[in-house]
């Protein structure tokens, strides 16, 4: 169906925020809702493992990779409608946050510096600056087998930093996002945004980073923690624990993902011996993470078949 679009073996690493990740089966780029649909639909119907990626952030892939199918959502278009505003899963958030300080519609703003998809950020719950998406998200469209299906904000169960979609992991994809802002002059709103962007310059590091990578735990701040650790600019292999903020970790370059993850297992040891504190891990693990790469994987005998 998707012929020659449909790429074999494609490293992921490519399309991630941190350049860090193994190779995917079968990857495919969805430029619109009717490619994701129909994508996850093949899948969902010959039992391929799923995979969507949205911005590739928050996320750490296997040095093994991905099995199955991997789909990068590109699908991108916003609708206003007043002080609704509808966009599809793929939308970077960025950019819609600067959308929306155009249109006077304030709500979004904090999202300035998160990197990623609102897709992503709806599954997530992403947020900075005392906002998040709970706070926003009205409606959340989700692709099922059994075919669209429209959650509540209510109904997505949103916690820090995690939905129902998260915790469940549901067979589900996100289509759309429907938010909820409110009219502010534009002038005001793009003053905060530039106070944001000031404050992220001067508080966290540039460059292949994957995100936060853990959880604030309750009443403290995961990056204190691990600077108090003294494991601010640790390094393992080409991963690299931020100077500037802690809670970041960097891929100065030649990082694995293997690195990184040795790295949180290293600083989750350490706050845990130091200060009884379970640190969280925030960011995703994904793909192939114990058994490493097998031979075969579902997806080389649908392709075999000619499906």
């Amino acid at each position: 169906m998707f012929g020659k679009r449909l790429l074999i073996n494609e490293p992921l690493g490519k399309h991630t925020s941190a350049r860090i990740g193994g190779p995917a089966d079968a990857f495919l780029i969805a430029h619109t809702l009717d490619d994701l649909r129909a994508a996850a639909g093949i899948a969902w119907q010959h039992d391929l493992p799923l995979f969507i990626l949205g911005g590739g952030s928050n996320i750490l892939i296997s040095d093994a990779g991905v099995r199955g199918l991997v789909i990068h959502n590109q699908a991108e278009k916003v609708q206003f409608q007043g002080a609704a505003v509808i966009a599809e899963s793929g939308a970077s958030i960025i950019h819609l946050a600067r959308r929306c300080a155009k249109q006077g519609l304030a709500g979004l703003e904090w999202a300035i510096g998160v990197p990623g998809s609102i897709g992503g950020a709806a599954y997530g719950n992403a947020g900075a600056h005392n906002g998040d998406m709970q706070a926003v998200v009205t409606r959340t469209t989700i692709a099922t087998p059994e075919g669209d299906v429209g959650l509540s904000g209510k109904d997505m169960a949103y916690m820090y930093r995690s939905s129902i979609l998260k915790r469940e992991r549901w067979q589900c994809v996100i289509l759309s996002v429907e938010l909820e802002l409110k009219p502010d002059n534009p002038q005001a709103i793009s003053a905060r945004m530039k106070e944001y962007t000031a404050y992220r310059k001067r508080t966290q590091p540039p460059g292949a980073t994957i995100g936060s990578m853990f959880k604030n735990p309750p009443g403290d701040y995961a990056g204190r923690l691990i600077e108090a650790a003294g494991l601010k600019d640790k390094r393992i292999g080409g991963a690299e624990i931020s100077a500037i903020h802690a809670n970041f970790f960097l891929n100065a370059g030649d990082a694995t993902a293997g690195d990184v993850k040795a790295l949180a297992e290293l600083a989750q040891r350490e706050v845990k011996g130091r200060f009884g504190v379970e640190l969280e891990l925030e960011i995703e693990l994904v793909g192939e993470w114990d058994s490493g790469r097998p031979n075969r994987s579902p997806l080389r005998d649908y392709l075999k078949d000619g499906d």
